[in-house]
C-alpha cells in the first residue's frame, strides 16, 4: 500500500516513516503544504496522513483543493490540534479520520486500516 505523508516536523516525520515501512507501507513524505499538493496531485496514492499545521499550505486547505479536484483518495488528519472544533473542522474540509498527537502507533495503523478498507 503506497502512502503520502504531509509532515513538517522532521522527528514526527522519520518516526511515522520508519514504523510505516516496517509494516509494510510504501511511503512518499514532503515537509511543506505546497510539495505536499504538487505530490497528491502527481502520483496515485492508498492513503495520505496530512498535518494540519504545516507549511506554504495548511492541511486543511490541502484537503479542500484535492477533494475539489475529484480526488477521493483516503486521508487521515494526524495532529496537535485536538480540540473537538477542530477535528470537526477537519472532517468537514473532507478527511475521512481525525487523530490527535500523541498518538498510539497501534492506533494509527488501524485507523489506515479502516479508511482504506
Amino acid at each position: 500500500m503506497k502512502l503520502l505523508i504531509i509532515e513538517d516536523d522532521k522527528e514526527a516525520a522519520q518516526y511515522l516513516v520508519k514504523g510505516l515501512r516496517e509494516h509494510g507501507y510504501v511511503i512518499d513524505h514532503a515537509a511543506s503544504g505546497k510539495e505536499g499538493l504538487f505530490m497528491a496531485a502527481s502520483e496515485a496514492y492508498d492513503a495520505m496522513v496530512i498535518d494540519r499545521m504545516v507549511p506554504e499550505v495548511d492541511g486543511v486547505t490541502i484537503i479542500q483543493t484535492l477533494r475539489a479536484s475529484g480526488n477521493q483518495t483516503p486521508i487521515l488528519i494526524l495532529t496537535a490540534l485536538d480540540k473537538v472544533e477542530e477535528r470537526v473542522k477537519g472532517l468537514k474540509s473532507g478527511a475521512d479520520d481525525y487523530l490527535a498527537k500523541p498518538y498510539s502507533f497501534t492506533e494509527l495503523l488501524a485507523r489506515l486500516e479502516a479508511i482504506t478498507r
